[in-house]
């Protein structure tokens, strides 16, 4: 088997080590250690451990702010375009779970330049999902009397929990959460109008989240 990069084998030790003894509790010298490799190694390919930490936190909001841009630029209406939204976010737990629970715990540690770079990803990923609920309203097909501010952070929220109770070997997989996630946003968004939109019936028939 193809030994993985340097770069990438510093980042799955110091989620493990991160995960298990927090920030502050790991230094540069035992991560080198532990993964085999020099003080060069690490600072060639990082140029501090503050970088390493943006660095766990940055690759999953740009997984998830890059597939929110592709949803709304390959799907036509609010509906469709936040379902895809709201399943690729979900997948992202699956996908990044350990750089997920390291953010959560320790992301009070990230400060100045890191820290708005990380703010500016999420504040354009929250500023997506409030367009589309935004557009929702406007057309017609979602409800226009609930805040599409409240909506949008409870969506968010929703989602973002995941990452204390998802198992890859549990019952569900990470596809079908999504679906499920989708199924109660559906339900409680789109109005009668918009589910007689026949571009949006399509979507909701081919994602199962309504029957024939």
């Amino acid at each position: 088997m193809k030994k993985k990069p340097l770069k990438a084998r510093i980042v799955e030790t110091s989620l493990v080590m991160f995960e298990k003894h927090g920030y502050h509790g790991v230094t540069v010298d035992q991560i080198v250690e532990e993964c085999g490799t020099s003080k060069g190694g690490f600072y060639h390919n990082f140029k501090s451990k503050d970088e390493l930490l943006y660095n766990i936190h940055d690759v999953f909001i740009s997984y998830v702010l890059d597939r929110a841009k592709e949803a709304y630029d390959n799907y036509s209406t609010p509906t469709s375009r936040l379902c895809a939204i709201i399943l690729s976010f979900t997948k992202v737990f699956d996908l990044y779970k350990p750089h997920i629970t390291v953010f959560y715990q320790e992301s009070t540690y990230l400060k100045g330049d890191f820290q708005e770079k990380i703010n500016a990803k999420r504040d354009e990923y929250r500023k997506i999902i409030l367009r589309v609920i935004r557009e929702g309203q406007e057309n017609g097909d979602f409800r226009p009397e609930v805040s599409a501010e409240i909506t949008t952070m409870a969506i968010i929220g929703m989602v973002n929990w995941t990452y204390k109770w998802f198992k890859k070997d549990g019952e569900l997989s990470i596809e079908k959460i999504g679906e499920i996630f989708n199924d109660l946003l559906v339900h409680a968004l789109v109005t009668e109008k918009g589910m007689e939109n026949q571009d949006i019936h399509t979507y909701l028939l081919k994602s199962q989240l309504i029957s024939e």
